[in-house]
């Protein structure tokens, strides 16, 4: 599981989103730590920069695949601000 968490805190540099849906009726709790909503953090303990990946199960759902699809893609515009200001990158003025 660290080396994951290792690479997915290198990947926070690069404009990348992952989403990850689980399904069936295992244990996600690796899957929830991957989310990493209270922060991801390597081996030598330096923390992911941004939140980049979403995780949920699709039991929550119901089978409502638009439910699905709207809980899936709610933090992706919140990354892309994440990534930006990161990386420092200003939007264009019109």
């Amino acid at each position: 599981m660290q080396p994951t968490i290792n690479n997915l805190i290198n990947a926070a540099r690069l404009p990348l989103s992952i989403v990850i849906v689980g399904v069936g009726k295992e244990d996600f709790q690796a899957m929830e730590i991957l989310d990493g909503d209270d922060g991801l953090f390597n081996d030598e303990g330096k923390k992911a920069p941004r939140d980049l990946v979403q995780f949920v199960p699709f039991r929550n759902f119901d089978g409502n695949q638009d439910l699905l699809a709207a809980h899936v893609l709610e933090e992706i515009p919140d990354q892309v601000v994440e990534y930006m200001k990161t990386e420092g990158i200003k939007p264009h003025e019109a």
